[in-house]
């Protein structure tokens, strides 16, 4: 009988594939000296509660003191992570993640009076507190504190709220238990013909079979589950929009929209810029769909039928040395200074290379100020990894960026722009492969790979932000969210999006019962700018538009030292207005073009 491949004991990795985590701390010891050092300055910031309003030497003394205990405790807090992420069966090292995760959380019970005593010193005062030389450098810390004022309520009400946060988490967390643990799902049958149980992941990989039967089987049975809770699953929707209406009312916006945005100083129209475009393009959506159904040779196209590749397997295939020297070859277009840091990244162990038993799965990258950007991988020899290379060292080298040319207040950068260094990079190798692939088969395979990737995030995403959308508004005019009212709206939807070239199976009106993200007050349209944006900075960087790779550096050395909208206007992306998103639909429908001919041949 052959023997089944076993993962790696993670004291079998060679070295030379790991990440070394000495960089932060020499020894374990070290870490717990400096775990214990954060401990006890956390049990003394107290002592600075009630001085920030007293003098201009004590708002500067609380906001050093308090950032200072951030950063130490982020340096600690990562090398406990990387630790237990590289092996979680590891005792020691899942103790060491819990004692970080607990130390987090004592800290920002802690220091939870920063905002509310800058916002309780009057406007007057604070203004003549920051003629103060030495409180110059904090001046957009204090603005984005300050900019949301109108909207905190005296500090009675607001502490109410936040007591009220569990009851508020409720229904994102009932749902959360019954998508996650108690929902039972019958067996299917997979592509080799074995009975498997059905759940969300194995989903995910069915409804990509080549086998259609297979496809259809695990389509309609997931559904069927979800359509026997779909009153409970309204219930549980319905509650977060309720919660996210309620706490945007009582803070005085005219919306919850409003408010989710306001928090990271987005303005509304960015929003609507980019569902008027996406609904303005919806043509070349249908007509990818039609390519799809021409290729795949069916009478009528079925939802079930939207994830199977096109090209079937991948004709690229890299080992990590390849896939390393082919992503430096790719990102030589950001130029010499950006390459040294692709470079110092690849070559000095900053990266977890492979699979090992217990090692958290999928791809990140993460660290802190203090530290080397590190990236978690679990390697594989395809093109997918190669993208996630290059996806992971655009959030690396983002950071390096950032750290090097910011003090620790602004060494961070917001979600909002996070993705699209990443993005950037995927984009651009995009193009690389377009550059130098002449095989028909794998050229038609990178085509197919990015507007699978457009697909799925800038329409498919802005499809849920127009959902997202619609049911904030309707509760908040007071119609009751039903399962029927809000299936009937997303059958439409979709049928608007996806075009005439598919069934309108009864199953998909219930696919709003089963996203997570719908729980998370507004994120889900950030996916789709940050595509958008990402492609319009890859296409004007690879046709080496006059300054194009200077903004994109400034943007990468911004942090968050000015708001996102105004950092992606240094790049020379307005989010405000359209032309980014034109101009990533224009290289979507190029890319669409050249498939269409290549698959008609």
């Amino acid at each position: 009988m052959a023997k089944i491949k076993q993962l790696p004991k993670r004291s079998e990795v060679p070295e030379a594939l790991t990440w070394d985590l000495t960089k932060i701390f020499k020894t374990d010891a070290d870490f717990e000296a400096e775990f214990k050092a954060v401990q006890a300055r956390n049990a003394q910031i107290t002592a600075v509660a009630g001085t920030l309003g007293q003098s201009a030497a004590s708002l500067y003394t609380g906001i050093t003191k308090i950032l200072a205990l951030f950063q130490d405790l982020e340096k600690v807090y990562v090398y406990a992570s990387l630790k237990n992420d590289q092996d979680t069966q590891n005792a020691k090292y899942q103790g060491y993640q819990a004692q970080v995760t607990s130390l987090a959380t004592a800290v920002s019970t802690n220091v939870a009076f920063l905002d509310p005593e800058i916002l309780a010193i009057p406007e007057a005062t604070l203004t003549q507190y920051l003629a103060d030389p030495k409180l110059k450098l904090y001046h957009h810390f204090i603005a984005s504190i300050t900019a949301n004022k109108a909207h905190v309520l005296d500090p009675k009400s607001e502490a109410l709220i936040a007591a009220a946060g569990d009851a508020f988490n409720t229904a994102s967390t009932t749902f959360s238990v019954l998508n996650n643990s108690d929902l039972k799902f019958p067996v299917v049958t997979d592509d080799q013909g074995q009975e498997v149980r059905l759940s969300n992941g194995v989903y995910g990989t069915l409804i990509e079979s080549s086998n259609r039967a297979v496809r259809k089987e695990a389509f309609e049975k997931l559904y069927q589950v979800y359509g026997q809770f779909k009153n409970t699953l309204a219930a549980t929707l319905a509650g977060e929009v309720k919660t996210h209406n309620y706490i945007a009312k009582v803070h005085h916006y005219d919306s919850a929209r409003q408010r989710a945005l306001a928090n990271n100083h987005i303005p509304e129209v960015v929003y609507d810029t980019l569902v008027q475009e996406v609904n303005a393009h919806l043509d070349l959506l249908h007509r990818y769909v039609a390519l799809r159904q021409r290729l795949l040779g069916l009478d009528t196209l079925h939802m079930y039928d939207l994830y199977t590749p096109l090209t079937g397997q991948a004709p690229l295939s890299y080992t990590f040395a390849q896939a390393k020297a082919e992503a430096k070859k790719a990102l030589a277009v950001l130029g010499p200074d950006y390459l040294s840091h692709v470079t110092e990244i690849f070559d000095n162990r900053y990266i977890d290379v492979v699979e090992n038993a217990g090692k958290r799965s999928g791809a990140y990258s993460g660290g802190s100020y203090d530290t080397p950007p590190y990236e978690l991988l679990n390697w594989q020899d395809n093109v997918n990894n190669l993208y996630t290379l290059v996806h992971e060292t655009g959030h690396s080298v983002h950071s390096w960026y950032t750290r090097h040319n910011q003090p620790y207040v602004y060494g961070d950068y917001p979600i909002f722009v996070a993705e699209i260094a990443s993005t950037t990079n995927e984009n651009i190798l995009t193009e690389y492969l377009l550059k130098t692939q002449t095989d028909p088969i794998v050229r038609a395979y990178i085509l197919n790979y990015y507007l699978d990737g457009f697909k799925g995030t800038i329409f498919r995403q802005t499809q849920f932000a127009e959902f997202e959308h619609f049911i904030h508004e309707a509760d908040a005019k007071g119609q009751p969210l039903t399962a029927e009212f809000m299936s009937d709206y997303y059958g439409k939807l979709n049928a608007r999006y996806y075009g005439p070239n598919v069934a309108n199976d009864p199953e998909i009106v219930l696919e709003w019962s089963r996203i997570p993200h719908f729980y998370m007050n507004y994120y889900v349209y950030q996916y789709a700018t940050g595509f958008g944006a990402a492609s319009f900075l890859s296409d004007q960087i690879t046709k080496n538009v006059p300054k194009a790779l200077d903004k994109y550096l400034t943007y990468l050395k911004s942090g968050s030292s000015k708001y996102a909208i105004e950092t992606m206007q240094a790049a020379g992306v307005d989010m405000t207005k359209a032309d980014y998103l034109t101009d990533a639909f224009a290289i979507f429908e190029t890319r669409l073009t050249e498939l269409e001919k290549l698959l008609s041949k």
